[in-house]
């Protein structure tokens, strides 16, 4: 095992510390409880955004908190859930009196502590709608989960939701738009090598030289099929013909294009990628309005990519184009 650690057991940690010292003018890092603050929470009036999950998966998703989308992220241990203690704290942190909305992303673990620390905010008085993101295609009921994994859509929906909260809209309304992006989103991923946890120490699977896997989870879980390599043409093809199948669109519709890397895939690569899939768009008659390419939601150091369509309406590009300034994504400020 190569890595740029001391202790596999101090990454997140060291890693946290690391991330205060770089970005102190938009986040505040409490290293001990683990959680990622945006700078001047509470905002009285604004409902409290926030989301967590496993570490590993950067810059999602302590990079997405600042103005314009997160108020707080609550990482857990390499490819594990945060602890209720860590969401209750986080609740607790962001809450302006408005209410706070929890994004969560469809892994067991994900979802059964949002629920307990979403219970324990009711008991202090504190209003909370919880939102669960399952935009894979791939499979349903994987290794971690019950139904589709969360994957590249919650990316897109803090974005959104982010920039409508900023407004004061009242949580119902950010928790309906919320499930309207995860309604209107689908992905589907893949890989061309495994990746490694600090402490496990080797390869989460083993794949061939000429080997690749369609339909990863971000945690390394199988896909559809383990298949030979192919062209990047003929990948973008396999990831984005169950994504138009599975969303129905339908020619003459407008889409956010999300090519996405897993952490060890270059961006000239990904432009590849984008440039194909831009290609089979158009000879579908479907639009791109707006793009996002690049690494958001990684697994840590593995090579592949997902793709990720978002299907567009007036009130999602509204709020995608709002203003946003967070380490990973900043426009608009």
């Amino acid at each position: 095992m190569k890595k740029l650690i001391n202790k596999p057991e101090d990454v997140v940690k060291e890693a946290l510390s690391g991330m205060l010292a770089a970005h102190a003018d938009l986040v505040r890092v409490d290293v001990e409880q683990q959680l990622v603050i945006r700078k001047d929470v509470p905002v009285q009036g604004k409902v409290g955004v926030i989301s967590g999950g496993g570490s590993g998966h950067e810059p999602m998703h302590g990079g997405f908190v600042g103005v314009g989308m997160l108020d707080a992220a609550c990482p857990g241990a390499v490819f594990t859930s945060p602890v209720p203690d860590q969401m209750l704290a986080a609740t607790q942190t962001v809450n302006g009196g408005a209410g706070v909305l929890h994004i969560v992303k469809n892994y067991t673990g994900d979802v059964l502590n949002f629920e307990m620390a979403a219970e324990l905010a009711a008991a202090e008085g504190i209003e909370v709608a919880s939102v669960i993101t399952n935009d894979d295609v791939a499979v349903q009921d994987s290794l971690y989960t019950a139904g589709r994994r969360g994957v590249g859509v919650t990316v897109l929906l803090e974005k959104i939701v982010g920039g409508l909260a900023e407004t004061k809209a009242p949580l119902e309304r950010v928790a309906s738009l919320a499930r309207k992006v995860n309604d209107h989103g689908r992905s589907m991923g893949m890989a061309l090598t495994s990746c490694t946890v600090p402490t496990a120490g080797k390869p989460t699977f083993e794949l061939g030289e000429d080997e690749m896997e369609i339909g990863i989870g971000i945690h390394g879980e199988p896909g559809r099929r383990r298949v030979k390599l192919a062209s990047a043409a003929e990948i973008t093809e396999m990831l984005v013909a169950p994504i138009v199948e599975d969303l129905g669109l339908k020619s003459g519709e407008q889409v956010l294009a999300f090519v996405n890397g897993m952490g060890g895939t270059p961006l000239i690569e990904l432009y590849v990628v984008y440039d194909n899939l831009q290609r089979i768009l158009k000879g579908k008659n479907i639009s791109i309005a707006r793009s996002l390419v690049g690494s958001y939601i990684t697994s840590l150091e593995m090579a592949g990519c997902s793709i990720t369509l978002l299907r567009l309406d007036d009130e999602l590009l509204k709020y995608w184009d709002a203003p946003v300034h967070t380490a990973a994504l900043r426009w608009g400020m």
